[in-house]
């Protein structure tokens, strides 16, 4: 998922943009910054029926449902100028993934449990360091972003190699957690480097907020697991 997001991406800083579409850059980061929170706020509703939609909802249907819709809505955004068709797209993601990390909330105890709660707050620290460190050493994450992907895939490998050799879990969750922070940072940092409109606001929060849900999962993981 993150390396087709990366090809967007480089897409995107090659649009010819219409200067009449351009926004303010408060404006630009409000309404990512919107979205993104939307998108966080369908995942905690619908972690509020976690139990309900574990015994209903078949895990690898889940799984197969998200990864297909969620593959659907990135070429929607990508393929597409206009805000409010990518904001379709935007759903396509969010709300299977909301579906598939209230299925893991409900694994881990509900949402009132320690590790869901512990995971949560450290989602929200890790990511406002993140953004403000982006915001402060630009220069840092600028140069990141090769070094990102090889550990995304280096990352893919240990957590095939993780479902065979025991005691790898817990390693791939924390390279897993590391690796996502540093996404969030970059994301951010690249959302700065795109031309000011509402549609790339739309599409740089489908970036950020995958960061994020994935930095949540992993922390989901440790924290289950030191309980």
């Amino acid at each position: 998922m993150s390396s087709m997001t990366s090809d967007i991406r480089a897409e995107r800083l090659k649009q010819i943009v219409d200067e009449n579409k351009v926004v303010s850059t408060r404006t630009f980061n409000i309404v990512m910054g919107g979205v993104v929170l939307y998108g966080l706020v369908i995942n905690a509703i619908l972690c509020n029926f976690s139990s309900q939609i574990a015994m209903f909802l078949n895990p690898i249907v889940l799984l197969i449902g998200y990864l297909v819709l969620s593959i659907v809505g990135i070429m929607i955004s990508r393929k597409s100028s206009n805000a409010f068709v990518s904001f379709l797209g935007y759903n396509m993601i969010c709300v299977p993934l909301g579906l598939v990390i209230s299925v893991m909330v409900e694994v881990y105890g509900g949402i009132s449990s320690r590790p869901v709660q512990m995971a949560f707050i450290y989602t929200i620290g890790i990511t406002v360091i993140m953004i403000l460190a982006a915001v402060a050493f630009p220069k840092v994450f600028e140069g990141i972003g090769k070094a990102l992907f090889v550990a995304l895939i280096a990352i893919a490998i240990v957590g095939i190699l993780s479902m065979f050799i025991q005691g790898m879990q817990f390693i791939y969750s924390i390279l897993g957690a590391g690796l996502f922070s540093l996404y969030i940072g970059y994301d951010f940092y690249r959302s700065q480097q795109f031309a000011k409109t509402v549609d790339n606001a739309v599409d740089c929060a489908i970036d950020i907020y995958l960061d994020i849900a994935n930095l949540f999962l992993f922390l989901l993981r440790i924290f289950g697991r030191s309980d």
